[in-house]
């Protein structure tokens, strides 16, 4: 009996193992078939990959190119800026020996304050970040700087040489809130 029951499992096994043989027999081709399309997908995507990879290179060169011309322009900016404000600073330290030619009779503090406030309104439009923002503070500045320039021509043509900058003052007084 147990003869029999061996058998009838080593006769169980062998069918088993044949049938799986036959199976796989009979899928062979399909697999050889889905091993090859996975083959020849991997080698699809290596592809795509070295693609991308490629275009990705070429972007970075561009964007590297870029980055660097717009980097030498604001290098240029900023020293032209930088030349405008020595330029700008220049002018008014000129302005300031200038009143204290044209109102000598004044104590100096007086043209000290006037040269004072166009230099924190220079300071101001420099430091303007809004572009509106530091068309306005130039528009004073330029306005403020004809005010000066004003009292300087009426101090010119007074021959008692004892004419105050009103327009400047006044000015002042009118934007620091006095």
């Amino acid at each position: 009996m147990i003869m029999r029951w061996l058998q009838q499992l080593l006769g169980f096994l062998r069918q088993s193992r044949d049938e799986n043989l036959q199976w796989r027999l009979s899928r062979h081709t399909d697999i050889a078939d889905l091993r090859a399309a996975q083959a020849m997908a991997e080698q699809a995507l290596i592809a795509e990959l070295k693609k991308q990879a490629q275009q990705l290179e070429h972007e970075l060169s561009v964007n590297k190119t870029r980055n660097s011309n717009e980097l030498a322009m604001i290098k240029i900016r900023c020293k032209q800026d930088l030349k405008d404000y020595q330029q700008y600073l220049q002018s008014l330290d000129k302005l300031k020996e200038s009143l204290g030619n044209s109102y000598a009779h004044l104590p100096e503090a007086v043209a000290f304050t006037i040269h004072h406030h166009a230099k924190q309104l220079l300071n101001r439009m420099w430091e303007a970040e809004d572009n509106q923002e530091k068309i306005k503070i130039e528009m004073q500045l330029l306005l403020f700087m004809t005010a000066v320039h004003e009292d300087s021509q009426s101090s010119l043509q007074r021959a008692d040489g004892e004419a105050l900058p009103k327009k400047a003052l006044e000015f002042i007084d009118a934007n620091t809130g006095g």
